[in-house]
């Protein structure tokens, strides 16, 4: 997929992998949350801050496609592209993508903001990213 907004690179850790000596499949969620988590750093957002602000970016719907299985050692990245769906979502296509170019999970997730118990159009976090170099 080209026209990623963001990359974040990771290395598998031991403990990340299950008795079959893959990672388990619950731990590819928390490397995609990091991902975002980093976006909206990137983009001048804290994810901490944001909730103290009573300002809430929540995942509203997760589609997840394993292709290949990671294991202990490997060097491999999270990309990430973002499209606004309808007045109030906006969706990331994340590609986890092994160092040799093997795409291991493809993800689409889906999220809302809510701002003191409303749904807000997600554009004031959009509209930085767009600006970020697409490769």
């Amino acid at each position: 997929m080209k026209g990623y907004h963001f990359e974040l690179s990771f290395e598998v850790r031991d403990y990340e992998c299950d008795i079959q000596g893959v990672v388990n499949n619950a731990v590819y969620m928390n490397y995609l949350e990091h991902a975002r988590h980093e976006l909206l750093k990137a983009i001048g957002y804290d994810f901490a801050a944001l909730n103290r602000e009573n300002i809430l970016p929540m995942v509203y719907k997760a589609e997840l496609e394993y292709k290949k299985s990671l294991v202990s050692g490997d060097d491999f990245s999270v990309k990430i592209r973002v499209e606004k769906e309808g007045l109030l979502k906006a969706v990331f296509f994340q590609d986890i993508i092994k160092s040799n170019s093997d795409l291991i999970l493809k993800a689409k997730i889906t999220a809302v903001v809510i701002a003191n118990g409303k749904p807000i159009s997600p554009d004031q976090f959009l509209e930085p990213v767009y600006k970020l170099k697409q490769n």
